[in-house]
């Protein structure tokens, strides 16, 4: 009842608020040659400086404004800039602009440096479509802009403009990102709400919130990454908002056909192939990808096929409806993790050569969009998710212990299944005579995940098939059912103060609802290992929450080219019982675990200097309470008598550590060198950017000895990546530097111990550097596309699994090469 009072009010005051403008410049943008509407056209006003763009129908509209002249620049990448003055008066105006195509043969470099020399940072604007992002650190990765490797989605690279993200590298060519950032465990992104075209692609979003999927970069039209703000629209992650763009129909043609072959060290091969097109009202973009390789390391081999179909139909002048469906599998064997003494002694060993994972992965969407006018649009997206995730393997805390080829293998199945809504209305309006924008949405969720741990085979094959009937015996049991749902109610509203002055509140209402339901089997056995207890215990639970979280953001514009910025955002994560039940051999869980709370606050500049200077420099705060962690201590159970006893042995105790604090400092700095030397040549490019943050953290409380003013894990103090990108007509390249300090990874602060050979589980990641080269040379409908990764040859690691692909150290990837092979075709 509540809930529903509190959305009637939200939608009374919105019927309340006045809607008309009294003086507009409005209009439409197509092609001189076709006569064909033209979207995404960037439209400048030189004196507010303030930025506009045109829809899918090619229309814009610039409300408020006052009588006078208005100099407009009209930019879309592969048109000449056209600037057209606007005289004002009376009456609003209508106008149709028409873009000529750039003439002739322009090389890649000129047609990059066009874009760079108008909008010199990529950030969200503060509307779009039914978003708001006004007042929230953002960023946004152009990959069509980049030279690096996209065959490979090398995260390393990719992202090497997103301050502060820490990265967990692997070797299979980019199947699963594993970013992090502030101290957020980069475990499979878990942090951040990870979506695609909009909508979640996690395993579940409450429940189990990691990403075995991720797109490949080559069908990646953008990355947007919102900072934890993005609680209040997306999610109550602290991490924010991770968004997949995927390309969309060419509209200028039938038919276009890309393909992409590439070739690498360790056997990597990979195959991207696209159709794109427009037919009338229906576009379509659809691609295959293969990729296979065998690693650097022995038993390290996979395999993947990921497909991808998208297709939108004009159901009418300002209404589209759109779908699309993605399917992945993949297939890898995993080598193990290695202890400290065996990853200094030979990086490159293997002691496991049964340990398999499999991934499949099916996601769909609908989603309709409708502009009633330029002021008020819909959008309704319905999504859903069928997937599994397979695990069978020899995984042992003592890493440096054989295989045992007769022994069982730890078998994990997981099935996910959930399906969504979310509904957003956004609508632009007049109060006190200043531009207002309201946002109101709200999203449903609904999930039940299957989660089966038991015995596998004792082959060396690929079977993901339960043995109980073979091994009775076995530890590691559980049998677990999650039927979780969610509601939730959002909603934003910008209000303009000044022309450059907005302040954007927030707030986001939760019912959360997480049930568990199952067995899990105890078995103890006596010194000699033989079981003298096997018992079978229930375990259904339900945690039932409902809470509202509130946010605010300011935006202040001091020039046409300057944004200072502020927000703050409480943020929320449930914790799973899929971490709290399933046993692992490695660590020991909380039977007491609850969620996690806290927010979020940044603040910065960003904007440009000239022609040459582009920078965002900002600082973050995050508190972070009942932070869910590890620290070593000893082993507990229940006796006969109920009554708890240490067992003798030393494990990862995982549960509620206590409050943190991180805070720190974020900055992106670029350079376009040749103007500031009066070089002005579209054939040149050669431009420096340094990406850098400074992070300090602590925990300021804890009732676990030891941990209080101890560091937080996976937060190290220096995070800097830097590189030169240059170009002469048609070839481009770019030379990326990475370093990262010292980290630690669990909050009792155990340091790496180099001598260590029984875990490499515990301990710090030392600090590490990497340097990355990369080319690429287009004529006509070819390009060709190479460069080495790890160019120094550096042997570091990234991470210590407590399970897979562990447990152990996982070490990076030695110095590799690769060559891709590209040609498109269209009419």
């Amino acid at each position: 009842m509540k809930l529903k009072v509190f959305s009637c009010l939200f939608i009374f005051i919105w019927c309340s608020l006045p809607v008309l403008a009294q003086h507009q410049i409005s209009g439409y943008v197509i092609d001189a040659e076709t006569k064909e509407p033209i979207e995404k056209v960037d439209i400048y006003d030189n004196n507010a400086g303030r930025s506009y763009q045109t829809d899918e129908e090619g229309y814009f509209e610039i409300n408020d404004l006052t009588y006078g002249t208005y100099f407009l620049y009209f930019y879309k990448l592969g048109y000449e800039v056209e600037q057209r003055p606007i005289v004002l008066d009376t009456k609003n105006t209508d106008i149709y602009i028409e873009l000529n195509k750039l003439s002739g043969e322009m090389s890649e470099v000129a047609i990059t440096e066009q874009r760079e020399r108008v909008f010199a940072m990529e950030r969200l604007r503060e509307v779009e479509g039914t978003a708001i992002y006004a007042g929230k650190k953002n960023e946004v990765i152009n990959l069509d802009q980049m030279v690096v490797n996209t065959s490979s989605n090398n995260a390393r690279q990719i992202y090497s403009q997103i301050s502060g993200l820490n990265i967990f590298e692997s070797n299979d060519a980019g199947l699963q990102l594993n970013i992090g950032g502030r101290g957020l465990d980069p475990n499979r992104s878990s942090n951040f709400n990870t979506r695609q075209n909009g909508y979640d692609i996690s395993a579940d979003v409450l429940g189990y919130p990691e990403s075995y999927y991720t797109p490949p970069a080559e069908g990646i039209d953008e990355i947007q990454v919102i900072r934890g703000a993005a609680s209040l629209q997306y999610g109550t992650q602290f991490g924010g908002l991770v968004n997949f763009k995927m390309n969309k129909p060419v509209r200028d043609r039938n038919l276009e056909f890309t393909t992409r072959q590439s070739i690498g060290s360790n056997a990597l091969f990979t195959s991207f192939n696209s159709l794109s097109g427009t037919t009338k009202k229906l576009g379509y973009y659809g691609y295959f990808n293969y990729k296979t390789g065998d690693g650097f390391r022995p038993n390290s081999g996979f395999e993947s096929q990921n497909f991808y179909f998208y297709t939108d139909y004009e159901l009418g002048d300002r209404t589209t409806l759109s779908t699309d469906f993605t399917y992945l599998y993949y297939l890898a064997q995993q080598p193990g993790g290695l202890t400290d003494a065996q990853f200094y002694q030979n990086p490159e060993v293997s002691n496991r050569t049964r340990n398999w994972f499999e991934v499949d992965w099916k996601l769909a969407s609908l989603k309709l969009e409708h502009r009633f006018s330029y002021r008020t649009k819909l959008s309704i997206l319905a999504y859903g998710l069928d997937a599994s995730r397979k695990s069978v393997g020899f995984r042992t805390n003592r890493v440096s212990q054989e295989d045992d080829q007769n022994a069982p293998r730890d078998l994990i199945l997981g099935d996910f299944n959930n399906w969504g809504t979310e509904i957003r209305f956004l609508n632009r309006y007049e109060i006190g005579g200043m531009n207002s924008v309201f946002l109101i949405g709200s999203k449903y969720y609904r999930s039940k995940n299957e989660s089966i741990q038991g015995p596998g085979s004792a082959s060396k094959e690929a079977d993901f098939i339960l043995a109980n009937d073979q091994f009775p015996d076995y530890p590691n049991q559980s049998d677990f059912t999650f039927p979780n749902r969610n509601l939730a109610v959002f909603g934003e509203n910008i209000f303009y103060l000044k022309e450059n002055f907005s302040i954007t509140p927030g707030f986001r209402f939760e019912y959360i609802n997480t049930r568990s339901e199952g067995t899990f089997k105890r078995i103890n056995f006596d010194l000699a290992g033989n079981p003298i207890q096997n018992e079978t215990f229930e375990d259904n639970r339900e945690f039932e929450r409902k809470f509202i979280l509130l946010g605010v953001g300011v935006s202040y514009l001091p020039n046409s080219r300057t944004e200072l910025y502020v927000n703050f955002s409480q943020n929320y994560r449930s914790v799973t019982f899929n971490d709290i039940r399933i046993v692992n051999p490695t660590f020991q869980v909380d039977p007491d675990i609850t969620d996690e709370s806290g927010f979020t606050t940044d603040f910065g500049a960003r904007g440009r200097i000239g022609e040459s200077v582009s920078y965002d420099i900002g600082g973050f705060g995050l508190i972070y309470d009942n932070r869910l962690g590890e620290v070593l201590r000893a082993e507990t159970r229940v006796n006969a008598d109920g009554d708890l006893e240490e067992t003798g042995r030393v494990v990862r105790f995982r549960g509620n550590i206590g409050q943190a604090f991180m805070y720190g400092i974020e900055s992106l700095i670029e350079l376009n060198l040749l103007p500031m030397f009066g070089n002005d040549s579209p054939d040149l490019k050669f431009s420096v950017f340094t990406n850098t943050a400074i992070t300090q953290s602590k925990y300021l409380n804890s009732d676990i000895p030891g941990v209080k003013e101890n560091s937080v894990e996976f937060v190290p103090l220096l995070n800097l990546k830097t590189g030169v990108n240059f170009g002469f007509k048609n070839l481009m390249g770019s030379v990326q530097y990475t370093f990262v300090s010292s980290q630690f990874t669990d909050a009792s602060n155990a340091e790496q111990n180099p001598a260590d050979n029984q875990s490499g589980i515990w301990g710090e990641i030392p600090a590490y550097s990497v340097m990355d080269l990369s080319a690429s040379y287009s004529w006509k409908n070819l390009s060709v596309e190479t460069g080495v990764n790890n160019v120094l040859d550096s042997w570091y690691f990234t991470r210590r699994a407590t399970g897979y692909p562990g447990p152990g150290i996982i070490p990076s990837p030695p110095r590799t090469f690769y060559i891709t092979l590209e040609f498109k075709i269209g009419n």
